[in-house]
């Protein structure tokens, strides 16, 4: 029972970084309907972002310094990370949003092969590592047994409650979250009613991408290794949770992440870890032939 726990911990701290990518993707296809497949990639650039202002930083505080460098990363990497996203939707997207409905899809993946080598120029094609950011554990005792949690994996937790709570609270209360939803449900209604229908749209992306930046710092965290190939595998299994939850709900991109990093964990925990992929597609094939919307999506209405 003890080591069930303990991958559930596992599962939850990875479904975690998961659900914050997914949703940069469910927020794209809900408001434009469609799928941003540079995403991953934003994410690996984050990473990276994060990798160097963290050598920057703590070379500058030293040891004692590291509660701080890892909020000025996080902040600093976020606003970086914004800025590529605000200037690929500019760029890659804003002016193929008329044409026909594959020229979006195609240049998104041209933007993703773009930064994947990008970034192996830049930064070479090995692995980058940082030293542990945050070594320690906190045991928690259970009846007869035990079982532990790491600080990495508690700050993992609390930054990314945090985070979802303020985006759930933008997308709701605030007027930038209305115009938002008012374009989700119809772009051309929105844009008759007063709403700067392009302005949401780039701010869609650049609050996606800041998330994603946030889920690239916590990747750092707890593994201490990026590579410039980390934006595909971590993209389509956030792009899958995305579609298990319901692609265009929230709610639907944080609760999938969690569910695949949990199959992952507990699949590699107790079966063969080489078809840990396999069994989290089979959940979602199966899930999407008696849920075709997802886990909390909305059936797709046609408007007449």
């Amino acid at each position: 029972m003890d080591y069930f726990i303990q991958q559930m911990i596992n599962g939850l701290t990875l479904g975690s970084i998961y659900g914050l990518i997914a949703i940069g993707y469910t927020m794209v296809y809900g408001i434009i309907g469609m799928i941003n497949f540079a995403h991953g990639d934003v994410f690996m650039l984050s990473s990276f972002i994060a990798l160097i202002l963290l050598v920057l930083i703590s070379s500058a505080l030293g040891a004692l310094g590291i509660g701080i460098a890892l909020v000025l990363v996080l902040v600093i990497g976020m606003a970086l990370t914004s800025l590529w996203s605000f200037v690929i939707e500019r760029v890659a997207y804003r002016p193929l949003r008329g044409s026909f409905r594959l020229a979006p899809l195609i240049s998104a993946i041209g933007m993703s092969i773009f930064l994947s080598n990008f970034v192996q120029v830049v930064q070479g094609p090995n692995n980058r590592s940082v030293p542990p950011l945050l070594q320690g554990y906190l045991t928690v005792q259970l009846g007869d047994g035990s079982f532990t949690i790491a600080y990495k994996q508690m700050l993992i937790f609390l930054v990314t409650a945090v985070l979802l709570a303020g985006f759930w609270f933008v997308v709701q209360k605030t007027s930038l979250g209305r115009s938002m939803r008012a374009c989700e449900q119809d772009r051309k209604m929105a844009s008759l009613l007063g709403i700067d229908v392009d302005r949401t749209i780039s701010l869609t992306f650049v609050i996606g991408a800041a998330l994603a930046a946030v889920a690239g710092v916590m990747y750092l965290v707890q593994y201490n290794v990026v590579n410039f190939a980390d934006g595909f595998v971590p993209g389509v299994k956030a792009f899958t949770a995305a579609v298990l939850g319901g692609i265009g709900s929230l709610p639907g991109a944080v609760l999938g992440g969690i569910l695949i990093g949990l199959i992952e964990t507990i699949w590699s925990a107790y079966f063969s870890i080489d078809y840990k992929d396999v069994a989290a597609f089979s959940i979602l094939a199966i899930t999407l032939i008696f849920m075709p919307s997802g886990l909390l999506g909305r059936p797709d209405v046609e408007k007449v």
